[in-house]
């Protein structure tokens, strides 16, 4: 058997022991397989974080909508505020007392039907009244009750800053406003009285004093801009 040279011997350990050399091809894939790999990761991850949010908005908004349904038919609103050019009139509604007829302003209210109602007659003292203007009636005996009625003691149903209608309202059509201004002892011989004033009682005293012709129309037209419900106030 040959012997090998001490020199060769020398030569095959550094062979042996020496690290390999990686190539440059080798690390630009290895760079390029770490890059894609957190490219779909994140992508991935994006993904189902919209989706998750999407699903949650979706949750919420069928939620909203069915505590809206359900907020509608067994807590109906309690309150109403009437925008005016004059101010904010807040009123109470009488649910337990007068629910048909609340039920009927609530639904109206809903609709549209108060924007842009007119007060088109106002009578000082007594009474402001929105309604169709075209729909008028006889003033004469409201008028002269007015001039009385004002001294004398009255029940709490029959004071002032009271929510009413007529009791003669045969459709939604006809369904007229009335805020008395003071004490009406027969007010249910007239009127449903279905609200009282909590809140600007100021602002139905500034409409009661604007001037107005001898038929008790307004001459500078004030209308009802909106009616907006309210659970609180």
């Amino acid at each position: 058997m040959a012997r090998i040279k001490p020199h060769a011997l020398l030569q095959q350990s550094k062979k042996k022991k020496g690290p390999n050399r990686i190539s440059l091809t080798t690390i630009i894939l290895s760079s390029l397989i770490v890059v894609l790999t957190v490219f779909f990761l994140y992508t991935t991850y994006r993904n189902w974080s919209q989706r998750s949010g999407i699903q949650m908005e979706n949750k919420a908004a069928f939620e909203g909508d069915n505590s809206s349904v359900d907020l509608k038919k067994s807590d109906p609103p309690g309150y109403a505020i009437l925008d005016t050019a004059k101010g904010s009139i807040a009123v109470e509604l009488f649910k337990d007392s007068s629910p048909e007829v609340v039920d009927q302003f609530i639904e109206l209210c809903q609709k549209g039907h108060f924007k842009g109602m007119p007060f088109h007659r106002v009578i000082k003292h007594y009474v402001i009244q929105a309604g169709d203007i075209n729909r008028l009636e006889a003033t004469e005996e409201w008028t002269l009750k007015g001039k009385h009625y004002a001294q004398l003691d009255t029940s709490l149903k029959h004071e002032a800053f009271m929510l009413g209608t007529p009791k003669a309202n045969p459709n939604n059509r006809g369904f007229e406003l009335f805020i008395t201004t003071a004490p009406i002892p027969d007010l249910n011989e007239k009127l449903i009285v279905f609200g009282r004033v909590i809140k600007g009682e100021d602002v139905v005293q500034e409409i009661e004093e604007v001037d107005t012709d001898e038929h008790y129309q307004p001459k500078s037209p004030i209308s009802i801009i909106n009616v907006t419900l309210k659970q609180k106030i």
